[in-house]
C-alpha cells in the first residue's frame, strides 16, 4: 500500500512539473492555455502531492517531537551546553 501511494505521489509530481513546463513553452502562442496548464500544475503540486506525501509519510510519528514546545527548547539548550 505504501509503495502504491509513493508511486501515486511521484506520478502527480511528475505530471504537475510537466504541466508547468508545457504551460511555459506554449505561453507565447496561447497565453490563456499556458496559464491554465501552469495553474493546474501548481494545484496538482500543492493541493494533491504535498498533502498526500505529508499524510502518508507522517503516519505513526509523534507530532509532539516536531513541535517547538518549552520542553523541547529546554532539551535543545541542554544539548548545546553539553556539546560545548
Amino acid at each position: 500500500m505504501r509503495k502504491r501511494i509513493r508511486y501515486l505521489v511521484l506520478l502527480i509530481v511528475l505530471a504537475s512539473i510537466g504541466s508547468i513546463a508545457y504551460g511555459f513553452t506554449i505561453m507565447e502562442t496561447a497565453p490563456v492555455s499556458g496559464n491554465k496548464y501552469i495553474g493546474f500544475g501548481v494545484v496538482g503540486l500543492f493541493m494533491l502531492a504535498i498533502p498526500l506525501f505529508l499524510i502518508f509519510e507522517s503516519r505513526g510519528k509523534k507530532m509532539k517531537d516536531y513541535m517547538l514546545t518549552d520542553d523541547n527548547i529546554r532539551k535543545m539548550r541542554e544539548r548545546k551546553e553539553n556539546e560545548e
